[in-house]
């Protein structure tokens, strides 16, 4: 592959990011778009996924600016069957959307314990599965779940994060 910048050539690869319209899946879909990439920007935002998809086409790169809830798997299905009449492949997935709010594990609620672990777990699950099963049966790909030290070492404002990382 050809170096881009110090890095490296993603001309012809398509990437998915969830979480990709602001902090650290924006950088993540910035840094695929500069490197050459197309990328498939989902949020639960669509305005927020579009402005990202104009910084990936002002770079000359294709971009899809998608909503949709990471925890739903009818909308994650939806997600992969658009993305890929869209773009034919996905060969890298970024699985980036989660949520840790803090508090004191005896005030964590039912729903909020659904929630988190619907976001962190659940969803990257139904995702990574299915593009999976798509990538084995084409050029392979690459998944890449963000996880974070609090798997490792657990905070105490933070268990239901920690346990779903």
């Amino acid at each position: 592959m050809a170096d881009r910048e110090g890095l490296f050539d993603l001309s012809g690869k398509v990437a998915l990011v969830t979480g990709g319209s602001r902090g650290l899946g924006l950088q993540m879909v910035r840094a695929f778009a500069e490197q050459g990439a197309d990328v498939i920007i989902a949020s639960r935002k669509l305005d927020a996924c579009e402005a990202a998809a104009e910084e990936v086409r002002a770079l000359g790169r294709r971009a899809m600016a998608y909503a949709m809830h990471a925890a739903r798997w009818a909308e994650i299905d939806r997600l992969i069957e658009d993305a890929y009449a869209e773009f034919g492949r996905i060969d890298i997935l970024v699985n980036n959307a989660g949520m840790s709010p803090a508090m004191a594990s005896h005030e964590v609620t039912e729903q909020l314990f659904d929630s988190v672990v619907g976001l962190n777990f659940k969803g990257p699950f139904r995702l990574a599965s299915q593009v999976a099963h798509r990538m084995s049966r084409g050029d392979g790909g690459v998944i890449i779940n963000v996880s974070s030290s609090g798997a490792l070492i657990p905070l105490p404002r933070v268990v239901p994060y920690s346990g779903a990382k």
